[in-house]
């Protein structure tokens, strides 16, 4: 068994879109309007061979600030391939101003620096 793929809400699809595609070298497809539910749009991005996101959106959306304190997914944790390519992600989030933490190992044996994506969502850049 493995995830097919992931879904996040954005109130601005096109930023998020050019974030996945600018800062992972991610894919998207053609953009899908719905003609059943007014309004909803989506991409898929796909990352490498084993990565799908769907990014979605729709009128109505309200803001929240994603805060490791409350129910429900806290991060996607993405696999980048080796220490110097988590330094180098993390210099360019740094530049970007999406850095959270810089690299470090955690206290469960991973070499990591945290992003936020631009709703603020965190991603995890792991070894």
């Amino acid at each position: 068994m493995k995830i097919a793929h992931m879904a996040l809400w954005t109130r601005d699809l096109e930023r998020q879109a050019r974030f996945w595609v600018s800062f992972f070298d991610g894919v998207i497809n053609e953009k899908y309007c719905s003609k059943t539910n007014p309004g909803f749009e989506s991409y898929f991005v796909n990352i490498g061979e084993d990565i799908a996101i769907e990014l979605m959106t729709k009128p109505g959306l309200t803001h929240s600030v994603p805060d490791n304190n409350t129910p429900g997914w806290v991060h996607l944790a993405l696999s980048v391939g080796g220490a110097e390519h988590v330094d180098a992600l993390a210099i360019r989030a740094k530049e970007q101003g999406i850095l959270v933490s810089g690299p470090r190992t955690t206290g469960d044996g991973y070499y990591e620096a945290v992003i936020q994506d631009p709703d603020g969502n965190l991603i995890e850049i792991l070894a």
